[in-house]
């Protein structure tokens, strides 16, 4: 893996993409019991196949968590910072045994006015094993600038 970046080593127009992950059942299942939501789409084959999914769906938040924990599996990571917020639109079903990965670039940077921090604007996509966007949106993350004395990384 290359190493974490500072805000300062990033630049607007860098683009990554994350490793694959399959959705299994047991991770649908495992969400609706951390959460509580048995929504009969998600948990319930014989209601599922006759809704217009046909089959169960992952829960949209477990496609955004995904999303979220690829992201920091790419080649493309920062040194720990703060997120600030999604924004996220679910645009496709996820279905048990479907691919995703995600893709993401650096959209826009700021400097803040708390002294050493920049924010960092990521817009992505999370996309099936047929190219497919299913889910998407934007990462806003404040991003801490390399301490002074220290020399460029990646």
């Amino acid at each position: 893996m290359s190493p974490e970046r500072y805000y300062d080593d990033a630049k607007v127009g860098d683009e990554a993409t994350s490793p694959e992950q399959t959705v299994t059942e047991a991770m649908i299942n495992t969400y609706a019991a951390l959460t509580g939501d048995y929504t009969p789409v998600h948990v319930n084959e014989e209601y599922a196949k006759t809704t217009p999914f046909g089959t169960r769906v992952a829960h949209g938040l477990l496609g955004l968590a995904l999303a979220d924990g690829l992201k920091t599996q790419s080649d493309y990571r920062f040194v720990p910072g703060m997120s600030l917020g999604w924004t996220w639109d679910f645009a496709k079903p996820i279905k048990i045994d479907d691919r995703v990965h995600v893709h993401f670039r650096v959209g826009s940077m700021r400097l803040t006015s708390r002294k050493g921090w920049g924010i960092v604007v990521l817009p992505s996509e999370l996309i099936n094993q047929h190219g497919e966007v299913v889910q998407h949106g934007e990462h806003r993350l404040m991003i801490p600038c390399r301490p002074a004395g220290e020399g460029a990384g990646a």
